[in-house]
């Protein structure tokens, strides 16, 4: 035979799992059989190369059974760019970053005590991943948590994890040890159905209470929530992310999170909690949380509201949104209202934004950056001027209309101040980037940045997660050093 041509091509296949899962009896078993069928599904997408030939391209898809005219594509240059793994593989050092080696929190390093007795009587901790350890502030909050004979009951979301996390491990070793673990699992995480129904399995031959999420709704949140027996009585402890319980990502996705023991959230999550893992839906009443699809959407746009109505010229109003995405369109026409009332606007949106900056008479108090280093950006955090009465939000929803309608997130207030003024640096960070900060134009386009830094702001944000962690130790090492005074007369040991 006589090879005349010879081309590239992809078939894409439709790889949603959860379209009859509304309506299914048995949601597992739904999951499982879209699975088997997931290499049989329907076509949706054909790629070709651009080299492939008209006759050849009109007989490829006429043999897929799908319409050239509206299903194929031309693509030119690579069309499998994860094959470029690949080259990003090569050990040749001076093309990579350094390796960065996460520090631990400064108030979880060395030998910390418990550490509820440090949530407890040091208050609320704000993680910064990946520049903090994830192993030492999220993994030991779950594996103290597992071994503790005070800990009682232990309830989390399961959205994504890892092989290599310990989350799992520690939740088994939870139930060994008598406690009460319960495990919203959601199946539907696309591309981790698989290991998600594996570790559902495993949890539940454990004696692990594993529920499956409200039907219909996909279970996004990022909690962990402890009952543990205190010298005063019960308290409840949690940890509220903005990033999945996956060890792998919390090395190189840019994620928050929060541990706590408020009593308000705590009570909050209580009513969470009970909703997702009993399906009973009284009426629950949110006090600090701002839960998605009740709650969430409401009160952005309320809040939005309330900046234009607070806005003044001697007081002028201040939004910051830093999300993955915003696409929601009854968000975007109001960040559209503020900015034409004279409120000052800045996104950090990471990847799609549905809002065009700098359109005179619309958007001209709109700024819309995308942060593109390192590490990929993940982290979501809410902020409202609010006259003077600042508000910070971190959580697990972007500003999309799938997250606000159609999931379950949580959006937790930050209102220690010494953590707002971490939220306050990190916005200021990226804002003012001159590296790896790319801006949005009026007509859509995005232009990189470039000033006399050289550092972006992942750069930066390590060097500071550094300087924390050195300053405390420092600190500690002088507490140390200090001569203990003593009362009059009193004898040294």
């Amino acid at each position: 035979m006589v090879i005349e041509s010879c081309a590239f091509f992809r078939v894409t296949r439709n790889a949603i799992t959860e379209q009859d899962g509304a309506n299914a009896n048995d949601l597992l078993s739904v999951i499982e059989t879209a699975l088997r069928n997931r290499k049989f599904a329907e076509i949706v997408r054909l790629e070709v190369d651009a080299d492939m030939s008209a006759t050849h391209r009109g007989m490829l898809a006429a043999e897929l059974g799908i319409d050239e005219g509206k299903d194929v594509f031309t693509v030119e240059g690579i069309i499998g760019k994860r094959d470029l793994f690949e080259i990003a593989s090569i050990d040749i050092p001076e093309f990579h970053y350094p390796l960065h080696q996460p520090f631990d929190h400064s108030r979880l390093s060395g030998d910390s005590p418990n550490i509820f007795h440090i949530i407890r009587e040091q208050g609320a901790i704000l993680l910064q991943h990946p520049y903090e350890s994830f192993d030492s502030s999220v993994q030991r909050f779950l594996r103290e948590a597992s071994c503790d004979p005070k800990v009682l009951a232990i309830k989390m979301t399961l959205y994504r994890t890892s092989a290599g996390s310990r989350i799992i491990p520690y939740l088994l070793d939870a139930a060994q040890n008598g406690k009460q673990v319960a495990v919203v699992v959601e199946l539907m995480a696309r591309f981790d159905e698989s290991a998600n129904i594996r570790w559902a399995e495993h949890l539940e031959e454990a004696g692990v209470h594993v529920t499956y999420g409200v039907v219909g709704l996909k279970t996004h949140s990022k909690v962990i929530f402890v009952v543990r027996r205190d010298f005063d009585g019960l308290r409840r402890y949690a940890h509220i992310g903005t990033g999945n319980y996956h060890a792998g990502t919390a090395r190189i996705y840019s994620d928050l999170g929060l541990l706590t023991s408020d009593r308000v959230i705590a009570q909050d999550l209580t009513e969470l909690f009970n909703y997702l893992t009993t399906g009973y839906a009284p009426e629950r009443n949110y006090r600090k949380l701002l839960p998605s699809p009740r709650v969430l959407k409401k009160a952005l746009l309320e809040k939005i509201e309330r900046e234009i109505a607070v806005h003044s010229n001697k007081n002028p109003g201040k939004i910051q949104f830093k999300t993955n995405a915003l696409e929601d369109k009854d968000v975007t026409a109001a960040l559209y209202r503020a900015s034409m009332a004279g409120v000052q606007v800045d996104l950090l949106i990471r990847d799609t934004c549905r809002l065009r900056p700098g359109i005179p008479g619309l958007s001209e108090n709109v700024r819309v950056i995308s942060i593109v280093g390192r590490f990929l950006e993940h982290s979501r955090i809410y902020y409202f001027q609010n006259n003077g009465e600042e508000e910070y939000f971190i959580g697990s929803a972007d500003i999309m209309k799938r997250n606000l309608e159609g999931r379950v997130e949580v959006i937790t207030p930050v209102e220690p101040e010494e953590l707002r003024k971490e939220l306050r640096e990190i916005l200021d960070v990226q804002l003012a980037d001159q590296r790896s900060a790319w801006e949005m134009q009026a007509d859509g386009r995005y232009i990189q940045r470039t000033g006399k830094h050289e550092k972006g702001s992942h750069e930066i944000l390590i060097k500071k997660a550094e300087k924390r962690l050195s300053d405390a130790q420092a600190l500690c090492s002088l507490e140390q050093k200090r001569p203990v005074k003593r009362k009059k007369g009193q004898r040294k040991k």
